[in-house]
């Protein structure tokens, strides 16, 4: 079998795509890998083997907990983030730059109002916007809803051709082809972002060296108390945006982006070709592109407010989205595995397979673990001690009891400092909502096997 070599793995625009999901290399060492659990277990007691594989587990998954909560530490103590003083919104070179303001629409017909009343409160020189709505030429939901609207500028339509994939990262590349301006950022349907973050992106880039390519807001939601789905994912979302991003800004890491309010230097956007249009987290991948080419991601204080599923099963099916993305992104990243860690260095490659694909790798073995604990809590059967000896039990008892307290008290702080006292008390069951969390992530990863580029769609509820 011949070995790939690193020009194998470029895609149509010019860089490794996720148009397929398995290398020669990757399937072949999966084979391997089987094989070799064959192998073992036929060879050597069964029990020997499971022993040492929870051993691997068990450590993995204390290695992963210890990096969230050491990332969220050093966000405590060093808070790594750009802020703007809003009463210093001044244009840098004396006139505001040309910004493209990039809205994705499918099925979006109920959100369109709110959206072109989020935009519209944008606190920004018109005459400087291009707010490109970008809808699928068979969308007749969406495109009669717009023919009841004047479209004027800074607002135009960009109707995507139909073709396959049927993804937002394919939308916002035919955007892109056409953008011509200073600065991008993408908003999705149903977001508010602060009025001035426009204004605050181009004072930070001002304010940067030139090896900043993108600049990162905060996420959150509106609709916070609607229920405990929206409660929870309110939590998680402060945890990670506020506690966490600013962690892997401090130490200059890579950073995966959030799928809107990305703030690009548009020239550079267009120089990485865009999205990987077969990616359906291609906000995480485009993150990982531009760290490995040179260029940093910052964080920058102002929030764009979403709406949060507030049913559970659209929530699950947008999760799986995510997990399945980032499983492609962990996939497409490693295809040239020696070369990507040539790029990034030792320690941000560690970071990379501790963001991606650790955090894939706990979702998918937590069910296992509660599993057992709820097995061994009701009947308390010998077999199970006997894989948990001296030091295993320890590193499971640690994340069980210690890790799953200290990032439950996160989310609490994180909430806290974001002013949502009426979230806190909600936060002991974020257990709960991890639990499930993890279910939908084996749903994204098996649907990676029949369903690689299906673009499971998040429906708003509130517009």
């Amino acid at each position: 079998m011949a070995t790939d070599s690193p020009d194998t793995f470029l895609g149509a625009r010019g860089f490794a795509q996720a148009d397929y999901t398995l290398s020669r290399w990757q399937k072949l060492a999966a084979l391997v890998f089987v094989a070799a659990i064959v192998m073992i277990t036929l060879n050597a007691k069964t029990e020997s083997l499971l022993l040492w594989v929870n051993g691997l587990f068990a450590t993995l998954f204390l290695i992963s907990t210890v990096y969230r909560l050491y990332l969220i530490d050093i966000s405590l103590k060093q808070p790594e983030k750009i802020e703007v003083a809003s009463t210093k919104l001044e244009p840098p070179n004396g006139e505001w730059p040309r910004y493209v303001i990039q809205v994705p629409l499918y099925r979006e017909a109920n959100a369109l109002p709110h959206l072109m009343e989020a935009m519209r409160n944008l606190d920004y020189p018109p005459e400087r916007m291009a707010v490109q709505l970008l809808v699928e030429e068979d969308d007749e939901q969406t495109r009669d809803a717009l023919s009841g609207i004047t479209i004027a500028p800074p607002f135009e339509v960009v109707y995507v051709p139909v073709s396959y994939p049927r993804t937002k990262p394919k939308a916002c590349n035919v955007g892109l082809a056409r953008a011509e301006g200073d600065y991008l950022v993408i908003y999705d349907a149903e977001d508010r972002p602060d009025p001035d973050q426009l204004k605050k992106a181009v004072i930070a880039f001002a304010g940067c060296d030139s090896t900043i390519a993108c600049i990162q807001a905060k996420l959150n939601f509106y609709n916070t108390n609607r229920n405990l789905i929206t409660r929870c994912f309110t939590a998680e979302y402060a945890m990670w945006f506020d506690l966490c991003l600013p962690g892997l800004d401090h130490l200059r890491a890579p950073i995966p982006l959030g799928g809107t309010s990305n703030h690009f230097r548009l020239e550079i956007l267009k120089e990485l070709k865009g999205w990987d249009e077969y990616n359906v987290t291609e906000d995480c991948d485009l993150g990982l592109r531009l760290f490995a080419r040179g260029w940093r991601t910052r964080i920058l204080d102002s929030t764009t407010w979403e709406e949060a599923c507030p049913r559970l099963f659209s929530w699950i099916r947008q999760r799986s989205r995510w997990v399945k993305g980032y499983v492609q992104t962990y996939l497409v990243q490693t295809r040239a595995l020696r070369q990507l860690t040539g790029k990034l260095g030792v320690a941000n490659s560690l970071h990379f397979h501790l963001l991606i694909g650790g955090s894939v790798f706990t979702q998918l073995i937590s069910p296992f673990y509660w599993l057992l604990v709820m097995i061994w809590l009701v009947w308390q059967p010998k077999v199970i001690g006997e894989f948990f000896p001296g030091p295993v039990f320890a590193m499971a008892a640690l994340c069980l009891f210690v890790g799953n307290f200290a990032l439950v008290y996160c989310c609490a702080i994180a909430c806290q400092r974001r002013d949502l006292g009426t979230v806190v008390k909600f936060t002991p069951l974020m257990i709960i909502y991890w639990i499930i969390a993890c279910l939908a992530a084996w749903k994204g990863t098996l649907q990676l096997v029949w369903k690689p580029h299906f673009w499971e769609k998040t429906q708003h509820h509130e517009g």
